[in-house]
């Protein structure tokens, strides 16, 4: 069964990206071309962790309905980093299930992100999902206010300051909530304790090689205890308060108030949905969906070009727009290096 749902999942993902399609597409070919540059810098309070949380600049080039993204941060899950370099290019020319490709400048190899999962990788996925928490975040916006950041000791006044070539305003971000929840009631005592101990290394740089950590074909889960409920008690209860069925949740809520600031100039010749519409493409990689979540809010006036956001409730990432102009690039930036390989199983996220 979750194996069927796993593949739905995916399925309605790829059909989403398709519906989504045509629409990108003209609204990238609205936007001028041009070279944007995104500064990353990851902080956290806590102090050993602090020391393994990376930074990366991250290159844009946009011409006509294509896009290339180069970057040294593979991932980021778990407190895991990974480096490298990767460019991530959107052919708008191509068929849609050849449209969008990650390359490993190292390895000289490439894979096409919505390709077909093989028997094999489904089945490890679903392995490591019946193994590990259910762990969901959310940023709730809906009590965020901005306010005018102050700067001055004896003399309080609105702090302006430049970002790169473009003067900004900054915000302070009021109201701004990390809502997560947990759940485990899958998990046995020795997933627990193996869980914990790779948190543990994680935390103090430490990765899952050094753990040994192999997934093993899980069997399906024990059947919960028969319940009592009869129907006429289910289908007769209060609204909303229907009585529980299976197994007994193990779920934890957690909420964490954050400060967080953010730079808005009226300078910058980007739009802030101009911006959302490159982001449709790069979405598959997981730290930009945090990023594309805060520039949906109602901003003030302008374009974010600094920012301090949760990625994770420990994690802060600030980020920094630092360079932007209008360019015309080489044609063969967005294509596969002849020499490149391809390897469909080289980034088993994506």
């Amino acid at each position: 069964m979750f194996t069927a749902l796993l593949r739905k999942l995916k399925q309605q993902s790829r059909e989403s990206v398709a519906d989504k399609r045509p629409k990108l597409l003209n609204a990238l070919k609205e936007l001028g071309d041009f070279y944007l540059e995104l500064h990353w810098d990851f902080q956290s309070w806590v102090p050993l962790l602090s020391r393994i949380l990376p930074s990366d600049a991250c290159k844009i080039y946009k011409q006509g309905i294509n896009i290339r993204l180069d970057t040294t941060l593979i991932d980021f899950t778990d407190m895991k980093c990974q480096r490298g370099d990767l460019s991530f290019i959107f052919n708008g020319d191509a068929i849609p299930s050849e449209s969008f490709v990650v390359l490993d400048n190292e390895q000289k190899v490439y894979q096409r992100i919505h390709h077909e999962e093989s028997e094999m990788e489904t089945e490890e996925e679903v392995d490591i999902l019946m193994s590990s928490d259910v762990y969901s975040a959310t940023l709730s916006t809906k009590s965020i206010t901005f306010s005018r950041a102050q700067t001055g000791w004896l003399f309080r006044e609105d702090k302006t300051e430049r970002v790169g070539n473009f003067l900004a305003d900054f915000y302070s971000v009021n109201g701004l909530v990390l809502e997560s929840r947990k759940r485990r009631e899958h998990l046995t005592e020795e997933d627990i304790l193996r869980n914990k101990a790779i948190m543990e290394s994680l935390s103090k740089g430490g990765n899952l090689i050094e753990q040994n950590y192999e997934p093993v074909r899980r069997q399906s889960l024990t059947a919960p205890s028969p319940n009592t409920i009869s129907w006429e008690e289910y289908i007769n209860a209060e609204n909303g308060k229907a009585p529980h069925l299976g197994r007994e949740l193990v779920c934890k809520e957690s909420k964490k108030n954050f400060k967080a600031t953010v730079a808005m100039s009226q300078d910058f010749p980007l739009g802030t949905e101009s911006l959302l519409n490159v982001l449709e493409v790069i979405a598959p990689f997981k730290h930009f969906n945090k990023l594309r979540e805060f520039v949906q809010m109602k901003l003030p006036p302008g374009f974010p070009v600094k920012l301090d956001i949760p990625v994770f409730p420990t994690i802060t990432a600030t980020v920094t727009f630092q360079e932007f102009r209008y360019d015309e690039f080489e044609q063969s930036i967005f294509t596969i290096p002849n020499e490149y390989k391809e390897d469909p199983s080289r980034f088993p996220d994506l």
